[in-house]
């Protein structure tokens, strides 16, 4: 993501602290759809926190050196408790660059309130942001993990996962979200992923990424939208939407899409269109009559 920032196709100036700038430039088909990401996720992030007021908690599963928590912050747009959860490892990795860079440690402290703040090696809970070292297929650990945080399943819960399940087993990924639905009163599961993937073009995504030694073993889940919506709504969800990035892209503010196609030449937009077929925005809510009615992804005015 780092490339197409500094081309300027949206601005995060918290990146930097977590990870090395990339010396060679993306090509500009790998920025739009980064870009059609970040927008498209954080429409629906921003309709969920609209809609709830705020309050509300999220939980970003695989986070990563996600920024989000510090944009969120920003913007004034926190929620009432901002959960991370990845493996130990980056979560460890994570957690060094917030105390050793002040500019990600100081938002932590002007957010926090009431008792003292808790920041080790593996672990970071303060009274609005916590980062939790856990693994997604561990159930009852994670639980264990994200209430010693003060995660409360009575308020309304935004769940992130972007490129997390298809790296689970079919079967994995389907218990984390029975787990979810069974775990919240009210919750929205917003879940970037690949999709279209038993065609030709996916089945070359799929060679790429296993001769990189990336095994995609929830593949078979990104079959199809249907696919994608299937696996909530039989995981105890209500409603299940997914749409192709294409389709997401073509809906976002023409004005700034304007702006983002004059930052780079693109010589034809076959390519552009193929990748962005096979990447989707799937969003599923439980207790819909709160969460779910204004939530359906509508084209810019």
């Amino acid at each position: 993501k780092t490339g197409s920032i500094n081309v300027g196709y949206w601005k995060d100036p918290y990146l930097d602290y977590f990870v090395r700038l990339p010396k060679e430039r993306k090509a500009p088909e790998i920025s739009r759809g980064y870009y059609a990401r970040v927008q498209g996720v954080g429409r629906l992030l921003k309709a969920f926190l609209q809609k709830t007021e705020c309050n509300c908690q999220i939980i970003n599963l695989g986070a990563g050196m996600d920024t989000l928590f510090w944009k969120l912050k920003d913007e004034n747009l926190l929620p009432i408790k901002y959960f991370e959860v990845d493996f130990p490892s980056i979560v460890t990795r994570k957690i060094h660059n917030i105390k050793s860079k002040p500019p990600l440690s100081k938002p932590i402290m002007e957010s926090h309130s009431g008792e003292s703040l808790l920041m080790d090696a593996h672990s970071l809970d303060s009274s609005r942001y916590a980062i939790v070292g856990a693994d997604l297929r561990e159930l009852p650990k994670l639980e264990e993990k994200l209430k010693k945080c003060n995660m409360d399943p009575d308020l309304p819960t935004l769940l992130l996962a972007e490129c997390v399940l298809i790296y689970m087993t079919q079967d994995h990924s389907a218990n984390l979200l029975k787990w979810v639905a069974g775990m919240f009163q009210a919750a929205m599961f917003i879940n970037y992923e690949q999709v279209n993937m038993s065609d030709r073009f996916g089945q070359i995504m799929v060679e790429n990424l296993q001769s990189r030694k990336c095994s995609l073993v929830g593949v078979d889940d990104c079959r199809s939208l249907d696919s994608q919506k299937e696996r909530f709504l039989q995981n105890g969800w209500e409603t299940a939407n997914a749409i192709d990035m294409m389709k997401a892209y073509n809906c976002l503010p023409k004005d700034d899409v304007r702006r983002i196609e004059a930052l780079e030449f693109l010589d034809e937009k076959e390519l552009l269109e193929q990748l962005m077929q096979h990447y989707c925005l799937c969003w599923a809510t439980k207790d819909s009559s709160n969460l779910g009615e204004d939530m359906l992804w509508q084209g810019s005015p």
